[in-house]
């Protein structure tokens, strides 16, 4: 059901030359949603948040913003903020003055912009900072005072392009989290552009994955990882085996894959290779037709009963958990 602050792509295309980076996509992103846009390199997935930004021209289609064709205005009239993956603040100016600096170019009195700079900077925990320039900052204090200047002309939809990918995978959690109760408190839509399936399914109320220019599948974060509809989907997003029985294919999740004794159903394979991930360890095994298989094993019961490369063992599934895929 749409709302009036809905932002909706229609039929959405960009060419560069013969070269088509996103074709004719259609998708209603709900207000007050938090959507990350996911997808392999080069898939399409930052020149759709570049041109909902208005930062590409588009090249058929149209862009619309409670409504409104937005497709033709300039960033500043558009609605939506950017935060950029490298943040880009001026290193000359204080942190204060990055954030305010929008409000500036817009004429506003330097009483005015400051205190909305601090209430802004209050609101991503950087208050007690505002008078420090970027290179004082720790990379995680960067993203901050960059995410309170995109979110200083308050935006109805902020748009992020892979804003934890400078960070190290600790603060990369804890910013996530961050962002998320952020996106609740503020009530507006974030666009999240990420590469990162876990990101995506930590983060997004909805998942829009994209591949070789389209929307490959789009729902809940739930939705796609556990009803993926094609064998890009399931693969991409992890967690998966992808087999091919009775002339059909099918995805079955890892951790719903158990090894099983000789004379039970399933399937004859060679172990490859384990990996320890502390709970579980994951046994990767090759079957007929050169299939990739991954099982999940308790650690306890790996331990008791370790499994070695080279070592043929038969896995098994409950046909319940076979999930039919598309082309």
């Amino acid at each position: 059901m749409r709302t009036s602050l809905d932002l909706e792509l229609v039929a959405v295309t960009k060419r560069y030359g013969n070269a088509v980076a996103v074709n004719n996509i259609t998708h209603l992103f709900p207000a007050g949603s938090y959507v990350c846009l996911l997808g392999p390199s080069g898939c399409g997935k930052t020149t759709t948040l570049r041109m909902i930004a208005g930062h590409e021209t588009v090249s058929d289609g149209a862009i619309l913003l409670s409504g409104r064709d937005i497709s033709h205005l300039p960033p500043a009239k558009r609605g939506t903020a950017m935060m950029f993956q490298s943040y880009a603040l001026f290193p000359h100016m204080t942190v204060r003055d990055n954030v305010s600096f929008s409000l500036k170019m817009k004429g506003e009195d330097a009483a005015t912009r400051g205190r909305k700079a601090d209430e802004m900077l209050e609101l991503v925990g950087m208050g007690h900072l505002a008078a420090r320039l970027p290179a004082q900052l720790s990379g995680g204090q960067q993203q901050r005072a960059a995410l309170a200047r995109a979110l200083i002309t308050r935006p109805q939809v902020l748009l992020l392009d892979e804003p934890l990918s400078a960070l190290d995978p600790f603060l990369r959690l804890r910013v996530r989290g961050e962002l998320k109760k952020l996106q609740r408190e503020l009530g507006i839509s974030f666009i999240h552009v990420t590469h990162g399936q876990d990101e995506a399914l930590a983060l997004a109320d909805q998942v829009v994955l994209m591949n070789n220019a389209v929307i490959e599948q789009a729902g809940t974060a739930r939705e796609v990882f556990l009803t993926p509809r094609t064998e890009f989907v399931a693969r991409f997003m992890g967690g998966h085996n992808v087999l091919s029985l009775d002339g059909k294919r099918y995805s079955l999740r890892s951790d719903r894959t158990r090894i099983v004794a000789p004379q039970d159903r399933g399937m004859d394979v060679a172990v490859v290779a384990h990996e320890f991930l502390g709970t579980h360890v994951a046994v990767n095994a090759i079957g007929p037709g050169d299939t990739e298989l991954t099982a999940m094993v308790p650690e306890e019961e790996f331990r008791l009963a370790p499994i070695e490369p080279g070592q043929g063992i038969r896995i098994g599934w409950n046909p319940a958990d076979l999930h039919p895929l598309g082309h």
